[in-house]
């Protein structure tokens, strides 16, 4: 019971990509704000990916390396913004494609960019409650793009792909502090998604939101663990990532915040020290909405410095709006755990597709959850965007009265 926390964790992030500095002058926008939102590339879906095929991407490499262990999953968790029904869930589609016992509870569960973290927290407290003792929760943060022209500056920081997680009670990627987090939730109309064709946002109060949920959560951390100091607490920080600049500001802030006489040489040397590492591929990826924390704090395993045992802080922000921050320790079996999924090796592999491919491909992904009667999807559309060399992939292949049929390519 003392390791109990995250087992395994893999990242799927499509197999396309654009370059954001391309994708603003193509849209005629100003490339110096690259500055400002501090990001490399996004990833990009093709016309066959929809939040079904994205989390079983992500899981079934968890599924394959655990073998036999795969039967002690008691509960699939799906946390989504991109819904396709308004009862049935995700979760039914991936439990099904991934093979997984029958002895299992499976549910979708939303609030934001925050969901996938309510979700482990709630996944622990099965977990500690020892009523089922040897016993795994799957959790996959999934989600689709659904942004185009008209989101400006906040569509090269969209990301796309899901985050796969898997608790338990060997903790070789992290293992969690018991009863060590600070929560801070309000209701505000900072982002929704009031159909399944757009996205809305008012990007100044969500913005603000994101800042005063950071100072709010961890100030609630520190009333619930003794002695916890922001700068001397964490070897590591890994946060929610809508872009790498909105990361750097929120840092700035609590170091004025929490750090006595604390100037900008020592914020920015911090800032590299602790959450440089966490932000490698969140750059080459997006926001990945509940899969954002998760996908830095891969980044972080895989690119800070040492094997020695350390402890983590960890941010989570979904818009609406819920946060929490809580932490835990990572070790030097956290990156030969990832290294089997090679997540950096994926990445590089993706097509990089050029402003018009991309274009191109907006209709189709903008289509991926509209809830269509039937629609037959063509694979062979999609044979230049996909690299040479990939996995077998999971893909949709077509709807009939609304089931969604998927199949292996």
């Amino acid at each position: 019971m003392n390791k109990i926390g995250i087992e395994k964790l893999n990242i799927y992030a499509g197999i396309a990509s654009i370059g954001v500095a391309e994708l603003l002058a193509g849209r005629g926008l100003e490339v110096e704000r690259i500055d400002n939102i501090q990001q490399d590339r996004r990833s990009v879906g093709l016309g066959f990916e929809d939040p079904v095929t994205n989390a079983v991407n992500a899981a079934k490499p968890i599924i394959d390396a655990i073998g036999d262990a795969a039967e002690q999953i008691e509960m699939v968790i799906i946390s989504s913004e991109s819904g396709i029904d308004y009862s049935k869930s995700l979760a039914s589609y991936v439990h099904k494609h991934l093979n997984l016992s029958t002895k299992c509870r499976f549910l979708e569960v939303k609030q934001a960019c925050y969901a996938a973290t309510g979700a482990l927290q709630m996944a622990l407290g099965y977990l500690y409650s020892g009523m089922s003792p040897g016993a795994k929760i799957l959790i996959i943060a999934t989600d689709i793009t659904l942004v185009d022209e008209r989101a400006e500056y906040a569509e090269p920081s969209t990301g796309f792909g899901a985050a796969a997680i898997l608790l338990g009670e060997n903790a070789e990627i992290l293992q969690i502090d018991k009863g060590a987090f600070g929560i801070h939730s309000y209701e505000i109309m900072d982002s929704a998604r009031p159909t399944s064709a757009a996205d809305i946002v008012d990007v100044d109060k969500s913005l603000f939101a994101f800042l005063d949920c950071y100072s709010n959560s961890f100030s609630h951390y520190q009333n619930r663990v003794e002695g916890a100091d922001f700068l001397n607490s964490f070897g590591g920080l890994a946060m929610h990532t809508p872009f790498a600049g909105l990361v750097k500001a929120a840092h700035r802030k609590i170091m004025r915040e929490q750090v006595d006489q604390c100037g900008a040489e020592l914020i920015e040397a911090d800032f590299e020290r602790r959450l440089g590492p966490s932000l490698y591929y969140p750059k080459q990826v997006g926001n990945l909405c509940s899969g954002s924390l998760y996908l830095a704090l891969a980044s972080m395993i895989d690119h800070r410095k040492g094997e020695e045992a350390m402890r983590v802080g960890l941010f989570s922000y979904g818009s609406g709006c819920s946060s929490e921050f809580y932490s835990g320790i990572v070790n030097g079996t956290s990156r030969a755990s990832l290294k089997e999924f090679d997540i950096a090796g994926r990445l590089e592999k993706r097509t990089s597709l050029d402003f018009s491919q991309y274009d191109a491909l907006l209709k189709d992904n903008l289509q991926a959850i509209i809830p269509f009667e039937n629609r037959e999807i063509c694979l062979q559309d999609y044979e230049t965007y996909m690299p040479p060399e990939r996995p077998p992939l999971f893909a949709l292949r077509k709807i009939s009265d609304y089931y969604r049929h998927y199949e292996w390519i």
